[in-house]
């Protein structure tokens, strides 16, 4: 009899969470303004609105918390964390921040101008805010496949090499890199071959430009590599990593996704000039070079959990519990994007409630209904998050609408898989009763939807 797959690690300790009425959810959810990043968490039940430094370290991570150096300059935990860092990406250059997103400000400041257009397959909302915020344009070239959310196509997250070289040539002199997404987040958790990585290095060659990774869920991305792209089934994770980076000049990272710690990013390149231009912009955004917004007992946990999750164990584990959801969701035959990635699941609001208009936000709506129905908290991917045009300021509804739902590492049980199946399930069964969303009663010019005010429409 073949054994049953089981997690590769146990459960040392335990947090309390809390159930709610649904009076309870409806009073906070409106108090809120129907914006579910306002929640508290005390008010969430299973909270799947980010892997963000959400996830649940180990023993050698807080282990190695008692041992971090805080020396202000020249910390030895900064210099373990840089080799633990060239050893999987080969790049000899690192600068260390306090998140992802202060990476890109940092690498952004140096590179981009005003008037410049950046390539690349669907930049996530914090990357695209910081080079449109520079008065900037991100232009996506992702293979169109990825809008098709039944299609099912290993590598939806890859960048279709005809329309970057199309922006290649039109903009050549105004592009200051190219930026790959690893795994294409809001693509739906989408993974890139190995095939395409190549052939964007080749187009960059050819044009003369750099190639920077949005690395926050890299492991990720190997994974699927390995498992999906013939030729790498036996190379181990670690292997298919170097090889990855060494399409790619620098990366930014948000470490507290892949990196399996609560706050943390850096910058790495192989370049000298990237790191020297870079660093004038560390010290007086971030901090000193061997620290920049991280403490010496983070960046030591971070060491750890990089060597950790670029084992194939580690992330099996992981992307074998949003399979299980998936597999739910299919017998209750709730559409989303497949097939299933490797962070989260992206739910098909546009298919759930396709009775509600665009213009008031589906995917919106989605989660508020998902919340009220059982305190599950997700987050919207799509026609809000996109923003308006900067240069119209018109809402954006060329891409997918969707709620995500995003798997916590290391954090929540395959029962808690079953309530939120059970919950959209719930939703989706009374879904034809569900005509309208959301509009906006108040919003920020830029990245919106973390704290915009909304209404709900009955």
């Amino acid at each position: 009899m073949e054994l049953p797959f089981a997690e590769s690690w146990k459960i040392k300790m335990v947090e309390p969470i809390r159930k709610s009425t649904r009076e309870e959810r409806e009073k906070w959810l409106k108090e809120a303004d129907y914006n579910v990043f306002m929640l508290k968490s005390d008010y969430v039940y299973i909270d799947c609105l980010t892997d963000s430094g959400t996830g649940a370290m180990s023993d050698r991570q807080w282990a190695a918390m008692m041992t971090g150096d805080e020396s202000y300059a020249g910390a030895r935990s900064f210099y373990e964390l840089k080799d633990t860092i060239k050893k999987i990406t080969g790049f000899d250059y690192v600068l260390p921040t306090h998140q992802g997103r202060a990476a890109e400000n940092v690498l952004f400041s140096h590179l981009v101008k005003e008037g410049d257009y950046v390539p690349g397959n669907s930049h996530f909302d914090t990357t695209k805010g910081h080079i449109e915020s520079r008065k900037a344009f991100a232009v996506d070239c992702t293979v169109d496949e990825a809008k098709n959310t039944q299609l099912e196509v290993p590598f939806k997250g890859n960048v279709d090499l005809k329309k970057l070289e199309a922006e290649l040539e039109r903009h050549c002199d105004k592009i200051p890199f190219i930026i790959i997404t690893i795994t294409n987040n809001t693509a739906g958790g989408q993974p890139v071959s190995m095939e395409n990585l190549r052939g964007v290095r080749e187009l960059a060659d050819k044009y003369g430009k750099r190639v920077f990774f949005d690395s926050a869920r890299f492991a990720e991305n190997a994974y699927f590599i390995k498992t999906r792209e013939p030729g790498y089934e036996h190379k181990t994770i670690k292997e298919i990593c170097r090889e990855m980076f060494s399409y790619a000049d620098g990366m930014t990272m948000s470490s507290k996704k892949d990196g399996l710690v609560n706050m943390g990013g850096f910058i790495a390149t192989k370049w000298e000039d990237i790191y020297e231009g870079a660093k004038f912009f560390l010290i007086p955004f971030e901090g000193f070079l061997t620290y920049g917004g991280m403490n010496g007992r983070d960046m030591a946990a971070l060491a750890v959990g990089l060597d950790e999750n670029t084992e194939f164990d580690m992330l099996q584990t992981r992307i074998k519990q949003v399979e299980y959801l998936a597999k739910k969701l299919d017998e209750y035959g709730i559409p989303y994007q497949r097939p299933v990635g490797g962070h989260a699941i992206f739910i098909d609001a546009d298919k759930v409630l396709n009775q509600v208009p665009k213009e008031e936000f589906p995917g919106v709506r989605l989660g508020i209904e998902l919340y009220l129905e059982a305190g599950v908290r997700g987050c919207e991917i799509g026609y809000l998050l996109a923003d308006r045009d900067p240069v119209t300021r018109e809402n954006r509804f060329d891409g997918n609408d969707f709620l995500r739902l995003c798997i916590c590492r290391r954090t929540y049980t395959d029962n808690h898989m079953n309530v939120i199946a059970a919950a959209l399930k719930n939703v989706y069964d009374r879904r034809h009763e569900i005509k309208h969303g959301v509009k906006i009663k108040w919003e920020a010019e830029l990245m919106r939807h973390f704290t915009v005010k909304l209404e709900v429409l009955d």
